[in-house]
């Protein structure tokens, strides 16, 4: 008997998206429906040294989150994938290589907004991997009067390196608001001080009522 082949897995991508570096594939075609998946991954500073992914061996999904399982987030890495079943399995497919430091796609913060008399309590709250906490992080804040795209203020975040514990997600900004009355809105957008300075999109507005008397 022929030796029998499964297909491999087609459209096998490393990418970044929401923080996150996530290898992504689609089956190959023909894929008989018990099929599973194996995951690999190779360091540039380790070449041909191929290590295996525990949590994406034999898998049913076609994904595997690599984030915190790459082990140096400033060395290019990629990824390979095969198809098994049963005692038959698809050649290995390689991705491209990605450096998560450089390559890494920002998402907007989530923004929690608190009034008070006179002042405006602003933090922002991230959906971060463990392992890329410690990053330098930084959040753009701007508030605007409603109706105008004037921006009134625009603050920073920033996680300083070494206190991102505890503090990192819940570093509060606080704005003084006397002189401010009407309806007032706020967007943030996050961003990274790397070799470029890269910066995920706005959020989306979140508005409130200063100082309204009635």
């Amino acid at each position: 008997s022929g030796h029998v082949q499964l297909p491999p897995p087609q459209n096998v991508t490393l990418l970044s998206k929401d923080f996150d570096m996530i290898l992504t594939w689609t089956p190959g075609e023909g894929s008989p429906p018990n099929v599973t998946y194996t995951v690999r991954y190779e360091s540039q500073d380790r070449m041909g040294k191929w290590i295996k992914v525990p949590h994406c061996k034999n898998i049913r999904r076609t994904s595997c989150d690599l984030t915190c399982v790459l082990p140096n987030l400033f060395v290019k890495a990629r990824a390979r994938v095969k198809a098994v079943s049963e005692r038959y399995q698809s050649p290995w497919v390689e991705s491209q290589f990605k450096e998560y430091h450089l390559d890494v796609e920002l998402a907007p913060p989530a923004l929690n907004v608190n009034v008070e008399e006179n002042l405006l309590h602003v933090n922002a709250s991230f959906p971060l991997a463990a392992c890329v906490e410690s990053f330098s992080w930084m959040y753009d804040l701007n508030l605007w009067e409603a109706g105008s795209e004037d921006k009134v203020a625009s603050a920073l975040f920033v996680s300083k390196q070494k206190r991102y514990e505890g503090i990192f997600r819940k570093k509060t900004v606080t704005i003084d608001t006397t002189a401010l009355r009407g309806n007032y809105c706020l967007s943030a957008r996050s961003s990274l001080q790397s070799i470029d300075f890269k910066h995920s999109k706005f959020s989306q507005p979140v508005c409130v009522l200063l100082n309204h008397k009635g």
